[in-house]
């Protein structure tokens, strides 16, 4: 086996590992992290050239923004909820976009809003169930 190819099995081996030991909270914060790490990529292939693994990395971001949106709890979560579904729909949509034109400023875009996210969320503390609850995820 390679080394590219340990390097990966490992990496796998440590998000797995990540994932069964997170708590609902953690959880979301790892979606973020994996569509950021993903858009991220997404435009480095698009400077680099590499358009296959470009569409590979916004094909696993579209995934995860999906599940992020189906783990919205639309009738807790309100006017926010709302709000988290229509903007996911809007960086799905920039994310095709982007896809089909390589373009790096869409993604760089859906990068900064998903980091807008991200940050609130991980202002949310852990033990703080009820505003969990409340942002519908």
């Amino acid at each position: 086996m390679s080394h590219h190819a340990y390097a990966s099995q490992y990496r796998q081996t440590a998000v797995s590992s990540a994932v069964l030991d997170a708590d609902p909270h953690r959880l979301v914060a790892l979606m973020f992290n994996g569509v950021r790490e993903r858009l991220q990529l997404a435009a480095a292939c698009v400077e680099a050239g590499n358009v296959p693994r470009k569409g590979q990395a916004i094909t696993e971001a579209s995934t995860i923004v999906g599940h992020l949106a189906g783990s919205l709890n639309m009738d807790a979560g309100g006017e926010i909820a709302q709000n988290l579904l229509a903007l996911y729909d809007y960086v799905q949509r920039r994310m095709l976009d982007a896809n089909v034109r390589n373009d790096t400023s869409a993604l760089l875009e859906c990068d900064g809003l998903i980091a807008d996210i991200e940050s609130a969320w991980n202002a949310i503390a852990p033990g703080a169930a009820p505003a969990r609850m409340a942002a519908g995820a």
